[in-house]
């Protein structure tokens, strides 16, 4: 790829912008990277930015602006279906957990297990993320805490569709992302079970054995009659680092697939939004802080920065407290504005619940008495006695 900077006002009909003069969260477009398509894009553009960077080597067919722009359009087109779709996933993400916890065991004592028994169950949470990604993350945010392994590898594939939808990936290309997100654990399937669920700090040699797990998963998922290499390399490198930090083999930046990239991305996320034996969960502001302070070093930026745009700042299904003292729980993402999605307020500024939630655009308030709310923090599931999740069923 050769980049040329280029003013926003100076674009032409099929010239594919690869990068802008200010982040992606701060623009409209869905998707990083996209084709010019013509004079009334143009304008639309240079209306966010000033300059852009094209691949004046570019000669396929990429992610169109309109296409971006229609994809931000369709989740406000889901907005009444949430509660509906926040069913049907929690049903699939269930069967899901139930089909990896029956697939690791049966790995656990020397059986072989077919790719396609995992496929067949992601496929469904794929879909949901199609339907309607807000209520798939509520989902995510709000899942009780259960049997950690198994959750916590349907999260990884569901939050990575979501990453690489964001990003353009074609269908079958995030079949294996999810598929391989989902089995990148199964080499925990080899090791002591005292080991996994021990509290307290892994000595040296017991921080040795589990660091084995992404090479014994890809032996291990190597011997389906239908492997692909693909997803043996995201098993194998989901905890590989972009500095080299990270393990089984040390490798950095782009030795190591993007799909692993990716994959070790939301593992971190996810691990640290959910309570473990060893560490208090995290709130999900907190969590994309974190990844956001790891840019270019743990994790590649741009994917991060692509990541925080799909999922936003404050996460579907997130609690939140505004500036007037009130508690809110997020319902719907703002794609312009990060910081101010649309609310549902349940608790009055004296913490006492409303007699009818009532729901917010924080982008586009009445003028009222009180003055402009905003966001002042997340809350901790559970916080005042909310159930967050009863708000979605």
């Amino acid at each position: 790829m050769r980049l040329i900077k280029l003013p926003a006002m100076h674009l032409e009909p099929g010239m594919f912008v690869a990068e802008l003069d200010r982040p992606w969260l701060e623009t409209p477009f869905a998707v990083q990277g996209f084709v010019v398509q013509d004079a009334d894009e143009v304008l639309y553009v240079s209306n966010y930015v000033d300059h852009v960077y094209v691949d004046a080597e570019y000669t396929g067919q990429e992610q169109s602006l309109r296409l971006a722009v229609a994809a931000m359009e369709s989740k406000k087109s889901n907005k009444l279906t949430l509660k509906e779709e926040f069913a049907r996933t929690k049903v699939s993400f269930e069967s899901a957990a139930e089909t990896l916890d029956r697939v690791f065991d049966s790995l656990r004592i020397g059986n072989s297990e077919d790719i396609d028994t995992i496929q067949a169950a992601i496929n469904p949470l794929i879909e949901g993320v199609f339907r309607n990604q807000d209520a798939v993350a509520a989902l995510l945010r709000l899942k009780e805490s259960g049997e950690y392994r198994y959750q916590h590898s349907v999260s990884m594939a569901i939050w990575s569709t979501i990453l690489g939808r964001h990003i353009g990936l074609q269908r079958r290309e995030l079949e294996k992302l999810a598929v391989g997100c989902a089995m990148c654990d199964i080499g925990m399937t080899q090791l002591p079970r005292e080991l996994l669920d021990q509290a307290e700090n892994l000595s040296e040699k017991q921080m040795r054995i589990v660091k084995a797990h992404p090479t014994m998963g890809s032996d291990l998922a190597s011997n389906s009659d239908n492997a692909d290499f693909e997803i043996l390399g995201i098993i194998e490198n989901h905890h590989e680092r972009m500095d080299g930090s990270g393990y089984p083999r040390g490798i950095e930046g782009a030795s190591i697939p993007l799909l692993a990239r990716i994959a070790g991305l939301v593992d971190t996320y996810d691990a640290m939004i959910t309570p473990r034996p060893y560490a208090k969960a995290r709130t999900s502001h907190e969590a994309t802080q974190e990844l956001l302070d790891a840019k270019d070093t743990l994790f590649q930026g741009s994917l991060v920065e692509q990541f925080v745009q799909a999922i936003g700042l404050f996460p579907t299904g997130t609690m939140v407290e505004l500036s007037s003292g009130e508690v809110a729980i997020v319902v719907t993402q703002n794609s312009t504005r990060r910081l101010k999605p649309e609310v549902l307020i349940v608790l009055n500024p004296d913490k006492a619940p409303m007699e009818a939630p009532r729901a917010l655009n924080l982008a586009n308030q009445p003028i009222a008495a009180e003055g402009e709310r905003w966001i002042t923090r997340e809350l901790m599931p559970g916080t005042y006695g909310i159930n967050s999740e009863e708000f979605f069923i």
